[in-house]
């Protein structure tokens, strides 16, 4: 089962966030995974839809007894491919003034005339409200920041000068290697474990399978 994040969802202004769970990144981590310990069942798969990941290794000949779930599912420390990544869409961008502030509270303020971005994803789908002011995200393989506070459903994004089309794809984390930010900046930004964020957010978002 193969899917893509679409740029709006009937009846809706802009799609929900999604949780991606690569299937080929599973099957290529399974292998290198033997030897371990985990019960990498637990919680729906760590978050990655216990069903789903059950049927991969049943594919593979593999028992999910005895496997190293950071090495499976891709988790910091392990050196293997990220398994789960969360992707919103940008729903607009507006104009923020030297001194203007965003979100609840205006923990954050603009030091000097910028664009801010909203884009789809919030606590709600477990975008930890800590991540405000504290972390970045991947538009259009570049980096920006999240400003203010994260709201339920929703969080700001200080994309600069960047032009950022409305509908483009926004990365909370993901492979590295693409150049997306990593699972382990939201550990630092939250003081939450690999295995807690990535439950949170599979059991939460719109998860999705993709090859």
């Amino acid at each position: 089962m193969t899917s893509t994040l679409p740029a709006r969802a009937p009846g809706a202004g802009a799609v929900a966030p999604v949780a991606l769970v690569s299937e080929a990144a599973l099957r290529r981590n399974a292998e290198r995974a033997m030897g371990g310990h985990d019960d990498v069942l637990a919680a729906d798969g760590w978050g990655h839809g216990a069903e789903w990941v059950a049927s991969v290794l049943a594919d593979l000949g593999m028992h999910a007894a005895a496997l190293d779930a950071a090495v499976l599912y891709g988790l910091p420390g392990s050196a293997a491919t990220p398994v789960l990544s969360l992707r919103g869409r940008a729903l607009g961008t507006k104009p923020l003034l030297r001194g203007e502030g965003v979100s609840y509270g205006y923990t954050h303020r603009a030091h000097a005339d910028t664009t801010v971005a909203l884009v789809t994803g919030g606590y709600a789908q477990g975008v930890v409200r800590s991540l405000g002011n504290a972390a970045s995200v991947a538009i259009q393989g570049r980096r920006h920041p999240i400003v203010g506070r994260v709201a339920m459903d929703v969080c700001v994004v200080d994309v600069g000068g960047t032009p950022i089309p409305r509908g483009a794809e926004v990365v909370f984390f993901g492979d590295p290697a693409a150049g997306h930010p990593f699972l382990a900046e939201w550990m630092d930004a939250t003081g939450w474990s690999a295995a807690e964020i990535v439950a949170a957010v599979g059991a939460r978002a719109d998860r999705r399978v993709t090859a």
